[in-house]
């Protein structure tokens, strides 16, 4: 009975931190974490896109968070849209060049 008890006590420490990280992928953490990617993105578009609109992937990729940032670009009359990637881990973000309007478009079949 005694090694039952141990062995149960063993195997409540390895999934009770599994499933605090499964509450940390809570609705909550998430809504966080696109905060987080979208205000680290809009500061990397300062000085390329006037008041840009954020669009952000929700969950991102395994590794990264991903927006994609739409607005007037400083000093022209283009429209343009960068790409932004964030680093899950370190939490830091990179932003990508100018596109130009006519080269980011959705079309539906």
């Amino acid at each position: 009975m005694f090694r039952s008890n141990r062995r149960l006590t063993a195997i409540a420490f390895v999934f009770i931190p599994l499933a605090s990280s499964a509450l940390a992928s809570s609705g909550d953490a998430w809504e966080e974490f696109a905060k987080d990617v979208a205000a680290k993105c809009t500061v990397l578009a300062e000085g390329r896109i006037e008041q840009p609109k954020v669009v952000v992937d929700p969950f991102g990729t395994e590794s990264y968070g991903v927006a994609i940032l739409t607005g007037k670009a400083v000093g022209a009359d283009a429209i343009v849209s960068s790409v932004c990637v964030y680093d899950k881990k370190s939490q830091t973000a990179e932003i990508g060049g100018e596109l130009p309007a006519d080269q980011v478009t959705i079309s539906v079949p």
